[in-house]
């Protein structure tokens, strides 16, 4: 798990988001376990207490569950891998035209530019780049969750 500390959202909360992002990306499976609190807290250089914060309210939201001597997995219920999937996507996509607005497009600007990546992505899906070498790339943002549910750098 990849935390990239942001002073404006509490660490705890990163902490969640990152365990919601690995959950939704299928990083985290039903069932596997989490990284230690003394682990997660030693390599994200953040206090124990502020991981077992994060791990206490994934459990009080049913997304982990923690078993005493064991240690704490994702939940084994589905639906609730389903649900912190739609939560991520719906944060991703808030984000995303949040940021869009404050560029100053208008919604159908920002609808006719995903149309058009979406069809270039299908139309230049050959090769082993996905045809995008021949595209102008502006660099790729290195997405995290934020406080917000959404995306920041």
């Amino acid at each position: 798990m990849i935390i990239k500390l942001d002073d404006s959202v509490p660490i705890y909360v990163q902490i969640m988001k990152g365990v919601m992002w690995d959950i939704a990306t299928g990083q985290l499976a039903i069932g596997d376990k989490l990284p230690s609190v003394r682990d997660l807290a030693a390599g994200s250089r953040v206090n124990p207490n502020t991981v077992q914060r994060a791990y206490m309210e994934l459990e009080r939201m049913g997304i982990v569950e923690t078993q005493r001597g064991q240690g704490t997995f994702v939940a084994a219920d589905p639906e609730v891998v389903k649900e912190v999937r739609e939560q991520v996507v719906d944060g991703t996509v808030r984000a995303f035209v949040d940021e869009m607005r404050r560029l100053r497009y208008e919604d159908a600007d920002i609808v006719a530019l995903v149309t058009r990546e979406l069809a270039g992505a299908v139309s230049t899906s050959s090769g082993p780049d996905g045809g995008r070498a021949a595209r102008s790339e502006w660099p790729s943002a290195n997405y995290t969750m934020d406080g917000d549910g959404g995306p920041n750098r």
